[in-house]
Formats: C-alpha cells, sequence, structure tokens
C-alpha cells in the first residue's frame, strides 16, 4: 500500500473522530449552562419564598406603606411567572428594586429593625442574594464557554450541523438596579 493510502485511511477514522470530541463537548458545555441556569433558578425561587414571611413582618409595623408591600408581591409573582433567561432578568431586576424599597421603609421603623424576626429574614436574604450572585457568575461563565465554542472554528461547523445554538448572559439590564441599597440596621 502506498503512503497517500494511508494518509486517507488516517484521515476517514481520524475526522470523525474528532467530530466525535467536538460534538460531546458541545453537549457538556450545554449541559454546564442548564446547570448553571437551574443552580440561578433555585436561589430565585429561594428569595421568592423568604418575600411572603418578610412582607407579613413588615406589614406588622408599617401599616401605611400598602404600595411598597404591594410591590414586593408583584415582583415576586413576576419571578415566578418568568420562562426566559430575559424575562427572568427583568423579574430579578423588579425585585431588586421592590426590596431596595422595602428595606428603606423598614428604615423608618426603628421598632421593625430591632424584631429579631425581621432581621433573622434580612441576614436568610442577604445570605441568598450572595448565592444568586454566585449562582450568576457560574452560569455566565459556563454561557461564555459555549458560546466560544459555538462560535470558534472547527467548533463552529460540528455546532451549525447539530445546531447548537449561543446562550443567553443572565445580566443586570437596569443600571440603577446594579447598585445594591445600602440599608444600615444596627442604628
Amino acid at each position: 500500500m502506498s503512503l497517500v493510502l494511508y494518509v486517507i485511511l488516517a484521515l476517514i477514522i481520524l475526522i470523525p473522530l474528532y467530530v466525535i470530541y467536538l460534538y460531546n463537548r458541545l453537549v457538556r458545555s450545554r449541559n454546564m449552562v442548564e446547570e448553571g441556569w437551574s443552580g440561578i433558578d433555585v436561589q430565585l425561587k429561594r428569595r421568592a419564598d423568604l418575600i411572603p414571611n418578610l412582607v407579613e413582618t413588615v406589614k406588622g409595623y408599617a401599616v401605611h406603606e400598602k404600595n411598597v408591600l404591594e410591590e414586593v408581591t408583584q415582583a415576586r409573582v413576576a419571578a415566578g411567572a418568568a420562562q426566559s433567561v430575559e424575562g427572568t432578568q427583568k423579574a430579578a431586576d423588579m425585585m431588586t428594586a421592590a426590596l431596595g424599597r422595602l428595606f428603606a421603609v423598614a428604615e423608618a421603623y426603628p421598632e421593625l429593625k430591632a424584631d429579631a424576626n425581621f432581621r433573622e429574614l434580612q441576614g436568610q436574604l442577604a445570605e441568598t442574594e450572595d448565592m444568586i450572585q454566585k449562582a450568576r457568575r457560574y452560569y455566565n461563565g459556563a454561557v461564555r464557554a459555549l458560546n466560544t465554542q459555538v462560535e470558534q472554528f472547527p467548533s463552529n461547523l460540528v455546532a451549525q450541523q447539530f445546531r447548537f445554538a449561543r446562550a443567553d448572559y443572565f445580566e443586570i439590564e437596569d443600571p440603577a438596579h446594579r447598585a445594591l441599597p445600602q440599608v444600615d440596621f444596627t442604628s
């Protein structure tokens, strides 16, 4: 057999193996994106589950703040109804803004700030916000890896063939919501 025949046979064997390798790498990346999204979803659900307790605690003290309490409740409903990354982003932004206003209202009630239940809920909410941020970073890292593979040659050829698509980043869209509200419960 000639050298050309060996080269052709090697290519016939190696090219499909390389395509399989690229395909499996894309599948692994897509699964990491899905896992990352699941982490964000779990933390957002945890935050939404804390909201009714927080609202009820504040409601007992802040009887005149009905609009703020309704806004927090509406944000919670929107968060539960979101179906896409973009919708969830908007709902999360809305929830962050509503919670900021809720904590601003709490500042006006010293006895509320001293309430042990309120302080515990506020601590759990702060912990949940930290976990949301970590989940968001993991998810966005997984999205970056997948998007790079979907766009980079030669894996983009395999991605196009098997209909792998870019994923959306989970970002805060409203610049006003990028800044966390500064609330001091120590006074």
